[in-house]
């Protein structure tokens, strides 16, 4: 018996818990760097970024993929493949003797949650398009951002009680759930008339087609551009906290504290978007997202790269408050032209935006010498280089790969 499709709300908290896996994966750990460098012994504490960075190459590598087998098989069944990848890796670096171990762990969990993340695009695309698509879209990242705000105090709750290794198990249960979820309420999205065979000629034709219009690689790149400030932030939060302004214990607290703006903005989006539209509110968030961080600059400038707490938060706050007019719009305006081919098309946009987004957030974080400056100009070049390329975008057809 075919599943009756899911209300708005279900399917949006759905969609909204299978990206988050992707943030609960990497910001739930964050609290337990300390302990991880201790427990391997690592020379540099600051080798911990790597716990992202290889979580991030791993769903660049299985977003190459994820995609087109989705458009030859089936939303779900890839999407349920990619979940169990997910809980091997999280069994190898839970059990991990090595942080060469754990880190191939946290590799395949990438390669994993790489179909959470691609898949539930593509079935928003499948079910929607434009403004509309852009709408569920915030509502999906404006859910998605109460991840990230309480996942580090979930994280270090579980690790001071059960040990670090403990929330490797907690994804592992969340994984599980999910798949479960999924399973027996979301029908299939992608009729079998609508499928495209695993043909090498064809994918070929269709790569070459999606890495050439224009729209969907200006959107990609600028998603990439922007993440890449954000990925800096994760990969040094709890490191730039502790050795900045000194706060260990209380860093889940601000970390969810300036993951709230993100989420407000989202939901705001989400009300303004059918009205206003993509390109409006995305250069809106541009602009002011620019023009936060090039005040940010002057500020660490004055105070030589480690400005008061309360200035700090303040700053912070204010340039997170506009990546939720940003995301949702960018992925909305690229999925737009991908019609049929929304799974490979998914893929290959985002596995671009992850690649730039991890490569120019490695270039960045190779400046971190116990300062602000890096987060500041990552967010502030990727602003600058985005106007361009969301305005390129506007400027190119929409017509569908």
């Amino acid at each position: 018996m075919p599943l009756r499709p899911l209300k708005t709300t279900e399917f949006v908290l759905l969609c909204s818990s299978l990206i988050s896996l992707t943030s609960f994966s990497i910001d739930g750990i964050l609290p337990a760097f300390r302990q991880i460098s201790l427990e391997y012994g690592l020379a540099e504490t600051s080798d911990t970024q790597y716990l992202i960075s290889l979580f991030f190459f791993g769903m660049v590598f299985g977003e190459l993929t994820v995609g087109a087998i989705s458009d030859a098989i089936g939303r779900k069944k890839t999407l349920a493949g990619g979940l169990a990848i997910f809980c091997a890796g999280t069994i190898v670096a839970m059990t991990a003797p090595t942080m060469e171990q754990m880190l191939v762990g946290r590799f395949i969990q990438g390669v994993g949650v790489s179909g959470s993340k691609v898949i539930t695009r593509a079935v928003i695309r499948d079910l929607y398009e434009g403004e509309a698509m852009a709408r569920i879209m915030s509502f999906v990242m404006m859910t998605f951002i109460l991840v990230p705000m309480i996942a580090p105090a979930v994280g270090q709750l579980i690790a001071n009680t059960f040990g670090w290794e403990s929330i490797f198990l907690a994804y592992l249960i969340m994984a599980i759930g999910l798949m479960f979820w999924m399973g027996l309420r979301q029908p299939e999205t992608l009729a079998v008339k609508d499928r495209l065979p695993l043909s090498g000629p064809i994918l070929i034709r269709n790569a070459l087609a999606i890495f050439t219009h224009r729209r969907v690689i200006a959107c990609a790149v600028s998603s990439g551009l922007i993440f890449s400030g954000t990925l800096v932030y994760l990969s040094f939060a709890p490191t730039m906290f502790f050795e900045l302004y000194g706060i260990e214990d209380d860093f889940p607290l601000y970390f969810a504290i300036l993951a709230l703006p993100i989420g407000l903005s989202s939901y705001l989006n989400g009300k303004l978007v059918m009205r206003y539209g993509m390109y409006r509110l995305c250069m809106l968030g541009l602009f002011l997202m620019t023009s936060v961080n090039a005040v940010f600059w002057i500020v660490a400038f004055v105070y030589e790269g480690v400005p008061p707490f309360w200035l700090f938060m303040s700053l912070f706050l204010a340039s997170f408050g506009c990546i939720g007019l940003l995301f949702g719009n960018i992925n909305s305006m690229g999925m737009q032209s991908l019609g049929r081919v929304a799974g490979l098309g998914s893929s290959l946009m985002f596995s671009l935006s992850s690649l730039v987004a991890v490569g120019a957030s490695i270039f960045w974080g190779q400046f971190y010498e116990q300062t602000i400056v890096p987060f500041i100009l990552a967010y502030l070049c990727a602003g600058i280089v985005a106007m361009i390329l969301v305005y390129v975008a506007n400027k190119s057809p929409i017509a569908p790969v």
